[in-house]
């Protein structure tokens, strides 16, 4: 996976890319979680979407936010990695001009850049979102919410409560023809100590099932 740098709103975006299988891959890209409590694209689970995308013929980017490795700039309260997640978008999209759908992946404080990005973005196609900070974060832009996707939660998670998560699901599952998923992994703090392997084959099993028409009509074709 070849390393890439991104002209971004606040300097250049440390990224790690990897070119889909076909001239018309789909695109994806995984957003990190909080910056100053350790987050960075090479977190076990921003790498497990990464790889689910990838595997799957997807042209897919992880990069890190402003102020991360070797990212320049510094934190900017979600404000400026939102710019800089669109940023990235906007760079893979320009190098993938024949891409025939969108899929957008995040973890935690990842997950809330990830969703605001979606509400930007109306070809952004689907997501998969693993511990959203519901309790902490006012997600009420998703209104209605425009794709459907993953919701990935642990039951154990300290810092967001699940009963706030099935809230956010039930909230954003209003819309006629959209439909979240939630997968509870069992015994999982907000860490997922032990349980990567579990995320990871929720993340897999969704994948398959979601794109299994896309697969269908492509094979037809």
């Amino acid at each position: 996976m070849p390393e890439i740098i991104i002209n971004g709103p606040d300097g250049r975006l440390e990224g790690r890319y990897q070119q889909g299988s076909t001239t018309n891959a789909p695109v994806a890209i995984v957003l990190h979680p909080h910056p100053l409590h350790g987050g960075n694209m090479n977190n076990k689970l921003v790498y497990g979407m990464y790889t689910a995308f990838a595997s799957r013929g997807f042209s897919t980017l992880r990069f890190n936010f402003r102020g991360v490795g070797r990212s320049q700039g510094t934190f900017d309260n979600g404000i400026g990695e939102l710019s800089d997640a669109a940023y990235a978008f906007d760079w893979i999209q320009q190098i993938n001009p024949n891409s025939p759908y969108c899929w957008i992946g995040g973890y935690s404080f990842g997950a809330l850049i990830s969703m605001q990005l979606m509400m930007r973005r109306p070809e952004i196609d689907g997501f998969i979102s693993i511990a959203p900070p519901a309790s902490s974060e006012d997600f009420s832009f998703l209104a209605p919410c425009p794709s459907s996707g993953l919701v990935v939660h642990g039951d154990k998670d300290e810092q967001v409560p699940l009963e706030s998560v099935n809230k956010l699901v039930t909230k954003i599952t209003s819309r006629k023809n959209i439909t979240v998923d939630l997968a509870v992994i069992k015994g999982a703090d907000h860490f997922y100590q032990d349980k990567v392997e579990d995320v990871e084959k929720a993340i897999n099993a969704y994948l398959d099932k979601a794109l299994a028409p896309a697969k269908d009509a492509k094979e037809k074709a």
